[in-house]
């Protein structure tokens, strides 16, 4: 039985209590909760072969499936560091990455072998490189197979505490990603709702109260629609966990609607958990134009979490699959789940203030009609990786207690609610990935043809907000196309955080100090076509 809040010490006694339960639904796979125990113990047995253990960082370098849950459980069993890779980086972000998170270990899946030989000379902590067989035929020289660490005999028990901590990496106010270092009892309650979710007896007291969280939890399927390298499905994923429910995968490559709706049916999920609109569109779109395809009648509930949800679409869904629940929740990388929205006649949300949540505003917490930032005390991150001036400016002290201050803005309401205001910074957020305006505008300034940059979002139905750039052109070049820049930044840059529209300007509007105005430039943007 589990002695401490560790992620590996409650999943044991998870798969001790309901061994023969469904863990897992994947493409190819269906594993029992005893199957997938027996699996990670392996793997992690595998990872120490090479030389992985206690506070050594690994790296997830894959597509949704069930090695990434195997990779992610066998890494906390050994007291080593998950962490999250945008498998949409490229090899300049990657190796900034790697080298930023000190890997030892990176877990990637065969296709991007090639990329992986390319980088790894750029991280010298780098020992092992795991290649996942994903059917590609790809080269994966270098990296050890997955199948060979699968074929260890399971190892431990592995020396580790709650305090060991797992990475959660986002985008940095530079472009750069940071890693937000969570201890492993701060996120079961701040991330995983403390076992809590889906069972009558709420979250945890004592570490042993988690064999009845998985005893008595609801007979229930958890679908969760976004790559697990974002952490709200993660955070979706281990809430499902701790409650002995069945998670169910997507295994495709792109979002297909229909696809998503035929598993749903097929394997009777019951919860299925997107991002925002860019995934809520679609989804109704699907309903509507295949009327009575599907019975979704085991579907209790529709789930958003980590972008904006809106009222239209909630609304949609609700007579679409009139058996289901629509909610709507918030938190962020650096504070956990927030809680659940609720609607706002003025703001993007509303949500309980209480003593553990409040309004930062200039180092203090906020009064009744103040606007600040949204911000957590109790269990939180211990800091940045590696960024001891982040965490600084994040995480602060008032009265003693330690604050995890988030970038959504804010007010206190008379009620003792926060009506939310969105991003308060310069983020653009499409399709629940976060795109930094500076680490783009450098990109472009990089192109022979553009002299100075500027990047703003534009409202979008479906993706929340589009990435568009305001750019001058460098004296004696002509003006180039649209096409000739996407295909400059392309091997620079994610797929999503290159400008889906240029607007050319004669001059980038700049304060005296030499800093961009992003006021002008959402104005220049939002005429953008």
């Amino acid at each position: 039985m589990a002695s401490q809040f560790h992620l590996a010490d409650l999943f044991e006694t998870v798969a001790r209590t309901v061994p023969e339960r469904l863990a897992l639904i994947g493409e190819h796979e269906r594993l029992t909760f005893a199957q997938l125990e027996d699996r990670c113990n392996r793997l992690a047995a595998g990872l120490a072969a090479h030389g992985v253990g206690r506070g050594h960082s690994v790296g997830l370098y894959l597509y949704n499936g069930p090695a990434y849950l195997e990779a992610f459980i066998a890494a906390c069993k050994l007291g080593a560091v998950p962490y999250n890779v945008n498998y949409r980086y490229r090899a300049d972000e990657l190796r900034y990455l790697f080298a930023n998170a000190d890997s030892v270990a990176i877990i990637h899946h065969a296709e991007f072998s090639p990329i992986m030989r390319e980088v790894r000379d750029a991280v010298p902590t780098l020992k092992l490189a795991v290649a996942v067989e994903d059917g590609s035929g790809a080269d994966t020289s270098g990296s050890v197979p997955y199948a060979e660490l699968l074929a260890h005999e399971p190892g431990g028990p592995w020396v580790r505490s709650e305090d060991d901590y797992l990475l959660c990496y986002t985008g940095g106010t530079t472009g750069m990603p940071k890693g937000v270092m969570w201890p492993h009892r701060a996120f079961v309650f701040a991330c995983a709702g403390g076992a809590g979710y889906f069972n009558p007896h709420g979250p945890l007291q004592v570490p042993q109260d988690i064999e009845s969280r998985a005893r008595d939890g609801y007979p229930l399927k958890m679908f969760p629609l976004a790559p697990l390298m974002h952490m709200a499905a993660m955070w979706t994923a281990w809430s499902a966990l701790l409650n002995g429910v069945t998670i169910v995968l997507d295994e495709g490559r792109i979002f297909d609607p229909e696809r998503v709706f035929d598993i749903a049916e097929r394997e009777g999920a019951n919860m299925i958990q997107f991002v925002g609109d860019a995934m809520a569109t679609p989804l109704r779109d699907a309903l509507r134009a295949n009327p009575g395809r599907w019975n979704l009648s085991a579907v209790v509930n529709l789930g958003s979490g980590g972008a904006v949800f809106s009222q239209h679409l909630k609304d949609d869904l609700k007579a679409l699959v009139p058996s289901a629940s629509i909610t709507d929740g918030l938190g962020s990388s650096e504070t956990g789940m927030s809680g659940m929205a609720e609607k706002s006649d003025e703001g993007v949300m509303r949500l309980p203030a209480n003593a553990n949540q409040q309004i930062i505003v200039d180092g203090r917490i906020g009064t009744v009609g103040e606007t600040g930032f949204v911000a957590r005390t109790g269990n939180t991150p211990i800091g940045y990786y590696n960024d001891p001036v982040k965490t600084a400016e994040t995480f602060i002290t008032i009265d003693g207690k330690v604050w995890a201050v988030s970038g959504d803005a804010g007010r206190l309401d008379p009620d003792s609610m926060i009506t939310i205001f969105g991003r308060g910074s310069t983020c653009i957020n499409t399709g629940g990935e976060k795109v930094f305006p500076e680490e783009v505008e450098e990109v472009l300034r990089a192109h022979p043809a553009i002299f100075d940059a500027v990047v703003a979002g534009q409202p979008d139905e479906r993706w929340g907000e589009r990435v568009i750039a305001v750019v001058s052109r460098r004296e004696g070049s002509s003006e180039p196309d649209f096409d000739e820049v996407k295909n400059f930044l392309g091997p620079r840059l994610a797929g999503y955080k290159v400008p889906k529209a240029l607007v050319w300007v004669d001059e980038v509007k700049r304060s005296p100090a030499g800093k961009q105005d992003y006021r002008w430039a959402k104005e220049m943007a939002a005429a953008a076509q």
